[in-house]
């Protein structure tokens, strides 16, 4: 069962940017993204009711929880959806899988922690495979692929700072249920109020693609991945299950030349691999000899 919802896990979520990119902007990027949030939170409610009956403040810090649920559900998603649109969802999706990379080291900082030379490593190698893809076209890359790219940068770096704040809502023990409806709940307010300020208009496409997109996002990946993800880490281990994101580069690149978004060449064989290999350096354990005495 483990390794069943180990594959869910990395298929959805290694798609989630072709899924964005199948979406379509029949509406605005961030309607969109209050659409699936809305959804998503309206499940986790639901879930909520079933586990807890009565849930107070004071159990928890509500500032890191709303932070979280900021950074890990609008902010980052924003600037994921905008880089997945400027550039390709190949490029999003190898350039947000440096989470395994970035996040030890914004944890590091944080909780002033030692960083193992193995994330160097990860992140060289990461670093390499971006350049690697970008090498035959560096000549003619147009302004908005260059934005689409800082973008993916930036949206992967806000994941990894809620990430941060995750992990201190995990160690004031806080259940991650209720940290990710509570958090989630404050991304969809903060949404509401920018695209209402904005003026956006809230219709509902009746284009096919986008409702497959919608709800794949919101009830796959929002939902029944983070589910199963929870799972995963309460049967196997957070490392272990981590392990995942090294496969992300390989899935939604694969997807994305599918898609006819990417050509498939040498350099983009080698640059998914580079990523591959790095996320799976950065995140992989030690092995810790045991000495016998006698």
């Amino acid at each position: 069962m483990n390794y069943v919802m180990y594959v869910l896990c990395m298929l959805i979520w290694g798609l989630n940017f072709i899924a964005v990119k199948i979406q379509g902007n029949h509406v605005s990027l961030e309607v969109a993204l209050l659409y699936r949030s809305v959804i998503a939170l309206i499940l986790f409610t639901c879930l909520l009711s079933f586990v807890y009956k009565k849930i107070s403040i004071k159990d928890f810090n509500l500032y890191t929880v709303l932070g979280f649920g900021i950074c890990n559900f609008m902010i980052s998603y924003l600037l994921l959806y905008y880089g997945t649109f400027y550039s390709t969802a190949a490029m999003v999706t190898l350039i947000f899988s440096m989470k395994a990379i970035i996040t030890p080291i914004c944890i590091s900082i944080a909780f002033k922690t030692k960083i193992s030379s193995r994330i160097y490593i990860g992140g060289i190698m990461g670093i390499l495979s971006v350049l690697v893809i970008l090498f035959p076209d560096l000549k003619q890359l147009s302004n908005q692929f260059i934005i689409g790219i800082l973008l993916a940068i930036a949206g992967t770096v806000i994941t990894s700072i809620g990430d941060v704040l995750s992990l201190y809502n995990s160690k004031q023990r806080v259940n991650p249920i209720v940290a990710n409806t509570i958090g989630m709940m404050g991304a969809v307010i903060l949404l509401f109020m920018y695209t209402f300020i904005r003026g956006e208009h809230y219709t509902m496409p009746h284009q096919f693609n986008f409702w497959i997109g919608l709800l794949y996002l919101s009830v796959l990946a929002s939902f029944i991945a983070w589910l199963c993800y929870l799972k995963l880490i309460n049967n196997i281990g957070a490392a272990e299950s981590g392990y995942m994101v090294a496969m992300f580069p390989a899935i939604g690149g694969i997807a994305s030349v599918l898609m006819g978004e990417s050509t498939l060449n040498i350099h983009l064989i080698i640059g998914i691999a580079l990523a591959t290999s790095g996320a799976y350096i950065a995140l992989k354990k030690p092995k810790h000899i045991k000495v016998k005495r006698g």
